[in-house]
C-alpha cells in the first residue's frame, strides 16, 4: 500500500522528512541541548512532525502484523524509521523533572520499533530483557547458578555489542556509497529498497544501545528518588536517652561504707558489690562468666593458692615482730633465776 498525501496539511513524506532533518541537525550541532532555547524548540517542532506522521501511519494501516516484508511497497518502509526517530528526539529533552517520564516514553517508542522490525524479519536480535515477552521468558532455561548466568550474561552482552559495532560501520559504509544515487533520484526501485532496509538496519543497532542506556539511567533515578523519598529516621531506631547518674560514695566494702557514709550523710554509699550489682540488673555488665577450660578442681586450687597467700603474709609480719622484739630483748633476757 501506497501511502497518501493528506488533503488539507502536510504530506506524511514531509513530515518524516522535516522529523528527520530536525534530528540530523541536533545530531550534527556542538551547542548543548540545553545550551539555548533554539535548540529545544527544534526538538518540540521535530516531535509533534514524527507524531502527526505516526497518527497518519496508524490511520492508513501501512503495516500489519500478518504482513510479509515483500508486501510492503519500497516508499513505504522509510516509515517504518518513525519510531525510533521519535524515540531518539524525545531522550534530547532537558527538562530535568520530567527526565524519568523521558525516558521510559523514548524507551516504548525504541520498543515499538524494534517489534515491527522483528515482525518482518528485519535483522537478527534480541529484545531487552526487561521488556521481553512472556513467552520468552518461559522459554529460556532457568539460571543454575546465579554468578555464572551473570558472568554469561555479561559476556553474551560484550559480544553482542561488538557485533552491533562492526554492523554498523559495515551499515554506514554501504549507506554512504548509495546516499547519492537515491537523493538524485537515479536510483532504481531495487536500489531504494535496499537503501531503506540498511537504514531500518542501522536504526536497529542504534535502538538497541539506546534501551541499554535508558535501562541505566532509569535505575540511578529510581534510588535517587527512593533516597529522597525516605523518612529521616529511617536510618535506625534512635537511642534511648542515658538516665543521668546521681552521684554516690564507691567503696571497698560495707565498712567503709558506714564510715563514709557518716562523714558525708548527703550523699550514698554504694560498694563495690553493690554498683555492680546494680549494673546488672540494668543490662550494663554481663554476668561474670567462668573462664572456659577451667574445672572446679582447678578454681579450688587457685582459692587455695590465694588463702595460703593470705597465710603468708601473716606469717611474715609474725615473723617481722619477733626480729623486732629480738633486737631490743638480748638472749636470757628475764631468765635470772638461775645465777649465782
Amino acid at each position: 500500500m501506497m501511502a497518501e498525501a493528506g488533503a488539507d496539511g502536510p504530506r506524511l513524506a514531509e513530515l518524516l522528512a522535516l522529523g528527520r532533518r530536525l534530528w540530523e541537525e541536533l545530531e550534527a550541532s556542538t551547542e548543548p541541548s540545553s545550551g539555548a532555547p533554539a535548540v529545544q524548540d527544534k526538538v518540540r517542532q521535530g516531535l509533534d512532525a514524527l507524531k502527526r506522521a505516526a497518527a497518519m501511519v496508524t490511520q492508513l494501516e501501512l503495516f500489519s502484523e500478518n504482513e510479509e516484508l515483500e508486501e510492503v511497497a519500497s516508499a513505504d518502509l522509510k516509515f517504518m524509521l518513525l519510531p525510533a526517530l521519535q524515540g531518539a528526539l524525545t531522550l534530547k529533552q532537558v527538562d530535568l523533572s520530567k527526565r524519568r517520564e523521558h525516558l521510559e516514553s523514548a524507551r516504548e517508542h525504541f520498543l515499538h520499533f524494534l517489534k515491527l522490525c522483528r515482525n518482518y524479519g528485519l535483522g537478527s536480535f534480541q529484545l531487552p530483557s526487561s521488556t521481553s515477552s512472556e513467552d520468552e521468558a518461559r522459554s529460556s532455561p532457568a539460571p543454575q547458578d546465579p554468578g555464572q548466568s551473570t558472568l554469561m550474561a555479561m559476556a553474551v552482552s560484550r559480544s553482542a555489542k561488538i557485533e552491533r559495532y562492526k554492523q554498523k560501520k559495515e551499515l554506514e559504509n554501504k549507506l554512504a556509497s548509495m546516499s547519492s544515487s537515491v537523493e538524485s533520484g537515479t536510483a532504481d526501485e531495487d536500489q531504494i529498497r535496499e537503501f531503506y532496509i540498511l537504514q531500518i538496519q542501522k536504526w536497529i543497532g542504534t535502538s538497541l544501545e539506546e534501551m541499554e542506556s535508558i535501562e541505566q539511567e532509569l535505575v540511578i533515578l529510581k534510588s535517587r528518588d527512593a533516597a529522597r523519598q525516605a523518612p529521616a529516621g529511617s536510618r535506625g531506631p534512635p537511642r534511648p536517652a542515658r538516665t543521668p547518674v546521681k552521684p554516690f560514695i564507691l567503696t571497698r566494702d560495707a565498712a567503709q561504707a558506714r564510715v563514709f557514709g557518716a562523714g558525708y550523710p548527703g550523699l550514698p554509699t554504694m560498694t563495690v558489690d553493690d554498683w555492680y550489682e546494680q549494673r546488672r540488673k540494668q543490662g550494663i555488665v554481663s554476668s561474670p562468666q567462668r573462664v572456659p577450660g577451667t574445672s572446679d578442681e582447678e578454681m579450688q586450687k587457685q582459692q587455695k593458692e590465694t588463702e595460703e597467700e593470705e597465710d603468708d603474709e601473716e606469717a611474715l609480719r609474725k615473723a617481722r615482730d619477733w626480729d623486732d622484739w629480738k633486737d631490743t630483748h638480748p638472749r636470757g633476757y628475764g631468765n635470772r633465776h638461775n645465777m649465782g
